[in-house]
């Protein structure tokens, strides 16, 4: 029971560090719409839905490559007491990653 907590409570840390530098690297790249009078969506839902559409499409990219090299991926994986699909497992944490390796390659290109 307590390793499920801890375990959740890790992949909720994850998610709100993720989406913290989501909204971080999204406030450089937009545009003060606020002048214009225009009505636009937060930081965080923009980061949240940023998130939401790089794991889907990450996990719809696996799927495909699995799909085309005829890959046998179990359909569950049990860790513990939790049911895991594999590949939504692997998309979900490579989005987690994401805005951190896109750092790393902006910080590697500057030098």
């Amino acid at each position: 029971m307590s390793s499920g907590i801890i375990l959740g409570l890790i992949v909720l840390l994850l998610v709100i560090i993720s989406l913290r530098e989501r909204v971080h690297q999204h406030r450089y790249r937009e545009k003060d719409w606020g002048s214009i009078g225009e009505s636009k969506s937060s930081p965080l839902s923009q980061a949240m839905a940023n998130l939401v559409g790089v794991a889907g499409g990450i996990y719809i990219s696996l799927v495909l490559i699995c799909t085309f090299i005829e890959l046998q991926i179990p359909a569950r994986v049990h860790l513990g007491q939790f049911c895991l699909e594999p590949l939504a497992t692997i998309s979900i944490i490579l989005a987690l990653a994401q805005p951190y390796l896109q750092r790393v390659i902006q910080s590697w290109r500057r030098i």
